[in-house]
């Protein structure tokens, strides 16, 4: 099978990396962090000027008809300069709610906005009883008089305090844990009703729970059927894993980039450290992690436009797994390497383990998804 880069896709890396390396410095990144959103707008309207806002949407809807490939070139780069800014609950993951569950007539009232940089997107799914349960949905829908009512409480939504609209899983039917009876629906973040406490996370990002009580939503403000928004959910969800596979190549080969450098300038008994037989054994299992990593982002890349849900949870799960096991030990390989300053908090090292550590729990953790894949079967079926 040929993974090279087409032309176009060649161009979208070398531009991204480009504009990174001059705009996105760790330097720069730490006085994103210190300002009170903890992300930068100027940053998100640099993004919508490269068209990365409008990447993976459709060109009827007003994208630039990328794929997943696109949206692994974009993460990966990403993964590299620890970007906090909220792409992936906005494009990645909203943006995947719309591409399955909208109606035209939503699609181009609202990709535009996204495209343009105006309209900041969140997914609240994940609600604090669930775990990684995608169908447990205790937050309740009741049709009222124009619309519905949303009544319930969410869990870890991905820059929910900073979202202009939330994108809400509620129950309109059915018994806890049922996949069938839940709806998506589009809310105001400022809506009479909605709570928002959000904080930032360890690895710099930002997260939110989010109460709703008794918040109004109009009828035209409903994405898809009423009763059958989660495999809408669990396609967004499995995007997002892939984009995050991605993310965390980049982060891990940066990772290894500078435990390399490092071995070969700092030096022990004047000679540099990177001579010692031992330490060089320990890069080159850094280095079989990543490509072992780097496959499995292949893999979930390439099954995520798959139709066949079961099939494609199969390799989702199998990537997470490596992801998650590779992210740990580069990350834990790089801090030991590097001593105690890969512990400083003005060394990038030391973030790069934090967002690979967010990255092995995100979507799920090694448990969740080995669980997941011993009870799907073995990827040799798809073969």
């Amino acid at each position: 099978m040929n993974f090279d880069l087409s032309e176009d896709q060649r161009l979208l890396k070398d531009s991204v990396g480009r504009w990174l390396a001059r705009s996105y410095a760790f330097e720069h990144r730490a006085r994103i962090l210190a300002s009170p959103e903890g992300w930068s707008r100027a940053t998100w309207a640099q993004m919508a000027e490269l068209g990365l806002l409008g990447l993976p949407f459709a060109e009827a809807d007003g994208g630039f008809a990328g794929g997943p490939v696109e949206t692994m070139i974009v993460m990966e780069a990403f993964g590299h300069a620890l970007v906090v800014e909220p792409y992936l609950p906005t494009v990645v993951l909203a943006g995947a709610v719309l591409r399955h569950g909208a109606s035209a007539e939503q699609r181009r009232r609202l990709v535009p906005l996204i495209t343009d940089g105006s309209l900041v997107l969140a997914l609240a799914h994940g609600e604090p009883q669930a775990r990684w349960h995608t169908a447990d949905i205790a937050t309740r829908a009741v049709e009222a008089a124009g619309g519905w009512r949303l009544s319930g409480a969410k869990s870890l939504v991905l820059h929910g305090e900073s979202a202009d609209r939330l994108i809400v899983s509620a129950r309109t039917g059915g018994a806890p844990r049922d996949p069938n009876g839940i709806g998506l629906f589009l809310v105001d973040r400022k809506a009479p009703g909605v709570v928002v406490h959000g904080y930032p996370t360890q690895d710099g990002q930002r997260a939110a729970e989010i109460g709703f009580q008794d918040v109004r939503v109009p009828a035209e403000d409903v994405l898809g059927d009423v009763a059958n928004g989660l495999p809408v959910v669990e396609h967004a969800i499995d995007e997002a894993i892939a984009a995050i596979a991605a993310e965390a190549v980049g982060a891990m080969e940066a990772a290894l980039g500078m435990t390399v450098n490092y071995l070969k300038t700092r030096t022990q008994f004047g000679v540099p450290i990177g001579s010692f037989q031992a330490l060089q054994h320990r890069a080159a299992d850094m280095f079989i992690a990543l490509e072992q990593a780097r496959s499995m982002a292949f893999l979930a890349v390439m099954s995520a436009a798959d139709d066949d849900g079961a099939r494609r949870r199969r390799a989702m799960s199998a990537a997470k797994i490596q992801t998650a096991k590779s992210a740990r030990f580069i990350g834990q390989e790089a801090i030991q390497l590097h001593g105690g300053i890969g512990m400083t908090m003005e060394y990038k090292v030391g973030h790069l383990f934090k967002r690979l550590t967010m990255i092995e729990r995100q979507f799920g953790d090694l448990d969740h998804h080995f669980g997941c894949l011993a009870a799907a079967g073995s990827l040799l079926d798809d073969a």
